[in-house]
């Protein structure tokens, strides 16, 4: 049997993101789907005091149109040092955020020229810390022209998928038909957000990964396998 999810690649994505990666025999970035503009291919949310903040990574325009994988970060305002400011502020006295802050600011500072080489770098960076072994394959590599539900099943086809996991939304865009008359199995996670340790009060979810790590640390191994 093997599981195959495919998600893209966002900026410092949320739990759920590498729950999903856990829970694959193969996981898919798709890396040259359409960027999806106010998504969260560019930004994503940290906790702040006041609940939380996006943090947001500029783009070269245009991006109507593009893949994923063709979009160009703009460096024309100093975003590097807003994001840095930002984590620092908000993490610096979290338990563990001497462990993981060096990494992950290097990470930034960078100064990657395509978007989706930054994504990857963090994803693969919280991915080790993590332990996620999950063998990844970029979908870009895999030659496959078609769009939509076809694209997905033609993945799930091309690397000898049983199962294609979707999450829950896929009910409101999945083409169920396509994956109906075939071998593979079209399952629908519900993921349920696990409660850990967090700074500024009242917990909120879906935050970034580094939310996760910067509160609980090692802990967060456990924390991310034993989620259901």
């Amino acid at each position: 049997m093997t599981n195959v999810m495919i998600r893209q690649p966002g900026y410092m994505p949320n739990i759920g993101f590498f729950k999903k990666i856990q829970s694959s025999d193969i996981f898919v970035y798709l890396d040259d789907a359409q960027f999806a503009k106010d998504r969260f291919d560019n930004r994503n949310k940290i906790r702040t005091d006041e609940g939380f903040r996006w943090i947001t990574v500029p783009l070269k325009r245009p991006v109507y149109r593009k893949k994923l994988n063709e979009i160009i970060i703009s460096y024309e305002n100093d975003w590097i040092t807003e994001h840095i400011d930002l984590i620092f502020e908000n993490y610096n006295k979290s338990d563990y955020f001497s462990s993981y802050w060096n990494s992950i600011k290097n990470i930034i500072e960078k100064k990657s020229k395509n978007l989706i080489d930054l994504n990857l770098d963090l994803i693969n960076y919280f991915n080790s810390e993590l332990e996620i072994i999950t063998k990844t394959i970029l979908s870009s590599e895999l030659d496959i022209t078609t769009k939509k539900s076809e694209k997905l099943f033609d993945i799930c086809s091309k690397i000898g998928a049983s199962h294609y996991i979707s999450g829950i939304s896929g009910h409101d865009y999945l083409d169920e038909s396509i994956f109906a008359n075939s071998k593979i199995d079209l399952i629908y996670e519900n993921f349920v957000h696990p409660e850990y340790a967090q700074l500024h009060g009242k917990f909120i979810e879906n935050m970034s990964i580094i939310d996760l790590l910067f509160n609980e640390g090692e802990k967060s191994k456990n924390i991310l396998k034993n989620n259901t």
